[in-house]
């Protein structure tokens, strides 16, 4: 590609990323999964090979994942993939579809960067997402979100039907029990709910042909105790990983801006200390070698630099791609790589927890 194709590349992005802005905000999502699903993602150069690593006994080419959220209904992590993403996850999946909350229920926050949104698990439910899984290419590195369904008589049941669906074809499987949206999902943090879902996930997952990593998605509204808890009940679960955090009730970063005091969870730039500040602390709860998905609020190469620093293993974004375009895997990628090489390290997990007292304690923020 010469530079007149570079440029003509960046003027397309930046005329298409102001169509989209001109959009309320769930349009704009609609019609850049449409696109995608055409093949107008744009293509990512390869990564490079510092950024490599393992996490969770997978082999990615590059540490950053799209979080879940964007492809709900798996319709895209082919083009994500192609776009750039060392992982997707897609989700999340409730066991029946479901329309979600009315709308309008996603509110961008463009002073600060950031997104409300009060989608409420709207999906087309385990099977379409399966249909969609079971034949892609190998290579992509894809893990499912899973959910309960709003109405549900029983949260753990919905669960346990997620491992049962996608054990055969996900690299691996998050529990989200975290999101704002559905009313009373977030109980299941507490302590002994806790310890009945993960040991009905990892019971469940013992009798599957295919052992799949598990994981936790937790909120960053918790305090001390709950941390401690959460901690305590993981570790003796046998799931496989965590990841810090969804989205965050509070809205003290964007007191008095357009949308902020829209009910739901608070994602974007705003997010990024609460949530960073919450991943160095579950790190020191949890020890130097358990794998860590640090998530919310990533903006900029440095935004990714610090997430590793506070004990992130490999990082999600997605909030932050609304006012950026996709083309800012690119420039976290190569963040990433230059701070790799300027430190002497070897790869980038070199990264991973250099700082993590210091976020912990709340001497360095963003």
């Amino acid at each position: 590609m010469g530079i007149g194709d570079l440029l003509r590349s960046a003027t397309i992005q930046k005329l298409a990323q102001d169509a989209l802005m001109r959009m309320d905000a769930e349009t704009a999502h609609r019609a850049t999964i449409n696109a995608l699903k055409f093949g107008l993602a744009p293509s990512g150069a390869p990564s490079q090979e510092n950024l490599a690593t393992r996490f969770c006994g997978l082999d990615l080419p590059n540490p950053i994942g799209m979080a879940p959220g964007f492809d709900k209904n798996a319709e895209v992590f082919g083009p994500l993939a192609k776009a750039g993403f060392g992982f997707v996850e897609v989700g999340t999946v409730t066991p029946r579809p479901q329309q979600g909350n009315p709308t309008p229920r996603v509110f961008r926050i463009p002073d600060a960067l950031g997104v409300v949104n009060r989608l409420g698990f709207n999906n087309e439910g385990h099977e379409a997402a399966f249909e969609r899984l079971k034949d892609r290419t190998p290579g992509q590195t894809v893990g499912v979100n899973i959910g309960a369904n709003k109405d549900s008589e029983d949260f753990v049941a919905d669960y346990v039907a997620g491992v049962k669906t996608f054990s055969p074809l996900a690299d691996y499987l998050t529990a989200n029990v975290s999101s704002p949206n559905t009313p009373g999902l977030r109980n299941l943090q507490a302590e002994d709910a806790l310890r009945r879902l993960l040991a009905a996930l990892v019971e469940t997952r013992a009798t599957q042909p295919r052992q799949t990593s598990i994981l936790l998605k937790i909120a960053p509204d918790l305090d001390e105790t709950e941390m401690d808890s959460i901690a305590r009940t993981v570790l003796e679960s046998g799931i496989d990983g965590l990841i810090v955090s969804n989205t965050t009730i509070s809205r003290d970063a964007v007191a008095g801006l357009e949308n902020a005091e829209e009910t739901g969870g608070l994602s974007g730039r705003p997010l990024f200390n609460l949530a960073t500040r919450r991943l160095a602390q579950m790190r020191l709860r949890l020890g130097p070698d358990f794998p860590l998905i640090g998530v919310g609020g990533i903006h900029s190469a440095q935004s990714a630099i610090a997430k590793f620093e506070a004990g992130a293993n490999v990082v999600q974004l997605y909030s932050a791609l609304v006012y950026g375009g996709l083309e800012m895997i690119e420039e976290i990628k190569s963040g990433l790589s230059h701070a790799v090489i300027e430190r002497r390290l070897a790869n980038v997990s070199g990264l991973t927890g250099v700082a993590v007292k210091d976020w912990a304690e709340g001497r360095i923020t963003l």
